[in-house]
This record gives C-alpha cells, sequence and structure tokens, in this order.
C-alpha cells in the first residue's frame, strides 16, 4: 500500500525500526554518560575520604549481596583507590569519557553518519579484548553479558548503517 508520501508502508515500518533501535543505543549512551558523571561526583566529594567510603560500600555490598559479583567489586575499589590518590586526573578523564557519550548519543540521536561510524567502531574494538578477557580469565557472567550487548549494539548499529546506505 503506497500512502501520499510515496512511501509504502513496510517502508515505512522499516525506518521506524530502525529508529527506534538507534534510539535505544543513544539512550543506552545517555545512561552511561550519566553514570560516568555521579562517578565524577561521587569521586569529587568522597576522594578525600574514599578508603573509608570504600570500606563501608563493600561491607555493605558483602551483607546484602555476597559474593555476587565479588570480582567486579574488588575492581572498582583498586579503580577507586587509585582515583582518590590522582582524583583530579581521573575527574578530566571521567568528564572526557561521559562527553564522548553524550556526542555519540546526539548524533545517534540526530541520525548522523559520523555517530553510526563512531558507534561500530568504538563497540566493535572491545569485542576481541572482552572475548579474550572471558576466554583466559574464570567463567563470569557479568563479562559474559557486557560482551553479548556489545555484539548486539554493533549488530544493531550496523544493521542500520546498511539500510542507510553507508556500507
Amino acid at each position: 500500500m503506497v500512502n501520499l508520501s510515496g512511501q509504502d508502508d513496510n517502508q515505512r515500518h522499516k525506518k521506524s525500526e530502525s529508529s527506534e533501535s538507534i534510539k535505544a543505543v543513544a539512550i543506552y549512551e545517555v545512561v552511561k554518560g550519566i553514570g560516568a558523571l555521579l562517578g565524577a561526583i561521587a569521586l569529587w566529594q568522597w576522594h578525600k575520604d574514599m578508603e573509608q567510603w570504600l570500606s563501608t560500600a563493600t561491607h555493605s555490598w558483602r551483607q546484602y549481596f555476597g559474593q555476587l559479583l565479588a570480582p567486579q567489586v574488588d575492581s572498582a575499589v583498586q579503580i577507586a583507590q587509585q582515583a582518590s590518590k590522582n582524583w583530579t586526573v581521573f575527574l578530566l578523564i571521567i568528564f572526557a569519557y561521559a562527553s564522548l557519550r553524550f556526542i555519540e548519543a546526539y548524533g545517534l540521536w540526530q541520525d548522523k553518519t559520523w555517530a553510526y561510524w563512531f558507534g561500530v567502531v568504538g563497540y566493535g574494538v572491545f569485542i576481541p579484548i572482552e572475548l579474550y578477557y572471558l576466554i583466559v580469565s574464570p567463567f563470569d557472567w557479568f563479562k559474559l553479558g557486557i560482551l553479548v550487548l556489545n555484539i548486539i549494539i554493533v549488530i544493531v548499529v550496523y544493521r542500520n548503517m546498511k539500510r542507510k546506505g553507508l556500507i
């Protein structure tokens, strides 16, 4: 069926599907950027008392969740301890990361070609690294989830790039 704009319903449906999936990736990018900014605020506010705060947070985590995500918690604690020593440098890195997430989200939401390429390369480059760590280290559901999520995002962005004729 053809409507007044000359597009058939199938083309319009495909277009709305691709833009909705790209908008979902854009929202994910915004969430990551907001998470980074919240981390920056926490670092800025608590960098002087980081050891005490980390001890309390780790104890609370283990009390409520046991060993769930224990390797990730330990890794986050180590990063936070290092960040508290060089907090100004870490703040700059976090703000740069958050800015990249917001810029990519804007570009995807606005259907910009550069954002598609940025997304495919940005997520795709980590897939071999994540796969390597999943193989050489003890099995971890969290790492597997991140790997699967990144593969899904690369596929979604790649398929939308093909629909747009970018590749």
